[in-house]
């Protein structure tokens, strides 16, 4: 009988340690499925590679507004532009003014006289909300488009005060004076007997005069921030050939490059050949050093365009040839026009002097 006994307790042990080991088995195994990768985590879009030349997934309104908010406060060195897909779904609202925002003071018409002119040129200034002559300020140059001039996107009401103004607002965009230049570097007398190829080579030497009459007439006259890492250009279709232009000749004064939809003209290229239009500045892109790289430098163009798609996108590959970084979007829907100006200032904007 106690035989008996004791071989039942030697059956209820072993069962035991049966179960017990199942027990710890299922529950290492179950780990290990945890920590392994999903179908959902290899997912198609996770192999893709970054976009350039689309325009990325855009992210929410509150998602971008988190993502800036948080690189004003930590600062240009806490803050990687090109880590953010830029958005292109920016709500009307943005460019319509609203209740109880300040949009800044407008100065209009400034008068400054310009030695590779020959004569006075004007500008446009928009000082910041709660302007204080006391702080100094960046500054982002904002160049128009082919028979503009300094009015055409700085003035009261205009897409780009009032963007501006509600980014601001929003804590989207940092503090900075915004000048509206004029291309026009001649005889003003003369502007309107010009005739469109006689404007295209006038237009250039506007290139020259930013860097040698402009940016010494605003940093004497106003609070600006010294310094690459505190001055931007931007400019859509003619503008945004000539800002990138200006960027590359004045490497060591601009630190922000933006070219919207920018026209041939450049660099030599197969598009409109023959014509004064593609007459190029730059037989290539200067090359930039440690010292003078880019902070950012940003091309885009709209699906619908229809004189710039090509050339932009062949900047982009010689500007990648050349080991030189940017973000370059090809963006669906859109054409050449204030409704793309206005997405392309928002992520201009949102990343300049961060």
């Amino acid at each position: 009988m106690k035989k008996t006994i004791l071989i039942w307790m030697a059956l209820l042990m072993l069962g035991a340690l049966l179960l017990t080991s199942c027990s710890q088995k299922t529950g290492t195994d179950q780990a290990s499925t945890a920590d392994s990768p999903t179908a959902a985590s290899q997912s198609p879009a996770d192999t893709q590679p970054a976009a350039e030349t689309k325009g990325a997934a855009a992210p929410s309104a509150t998602q971008a507004a988190e993502e800036n908010q948080s690189a004003a406060q930590t600062g240009t060195e806490g803050f990687d532009p090109y880590a953010v897909a830029n958005r292109y779904d920016v709500g009307a609202e943005m460019f319509q003014r609203q209740d109880g925002v300040d949009y800044g003071t407008l100065l209009k018409d400034v008068t400054y006289y310009s030695t590779v002119a020959g004569d006075n040129k004007q500008i446009n200034i928009l000082l910041p909300a709660g302007y204080d002559a006391s702080q100094t300020y960046p500054v982002t140059y904002v160049f128009h488009g082919f028979g503009a001039d300094h009015t055409a996107h700085i003035h009261e009401d205009s897409y780009l005060v009032l963007l501006y103004g509600n980014m601001l607002h929003q804590g989207l965009t940092v503090p900075q004076i915004l000048v509206g230049m004029d291309m026009y570097t001649d005889k003003l007398s003369d502007k309107e007997s010009k005739s469109d190829e006689e404007l295209r080579y006038i237009y250039d030497k506007a290139i020259e005069e930013t860097g040698v009459d402009l940016m010494p007439y605003i940093e004497a006259n106003y609070p600006v921030k010294k310094g690459r890492e505190y001055a931007a250009v931007g400019g859509v279709s003619e503008g945004g050939a000539k800002s990138l232009c200006t960027g590359f000749r004045w490497l060591d004064k601009f630190g922000y490059i933006g070219g919207f939809a920018p026209d041939t003209g450049v660099i030599p290229t197969e598009y409109y050949k023959g014509t004064f239009w593609n007459t190029p500045v730059f037989e290539t892109f200067p090359q930039p050093t440690a010292e003078n790289t880019p902070i950012y430098l940003y091309l885009t163009v709209g699906s619908k365009d229809p004189w710039n798609i090509d050339c932009t996108l062949y900047y982009r590959d010689v500007l990648n040839q050349m080991n030189i970084k940017n973000q370059t979007d090809y963006v669906e829907g859109y054409g050449h026009d204030a409704d793309f100006w206005g997405q392309s200032y928002y992520n201009f904007l949102a990343k300049v002097f961060r």
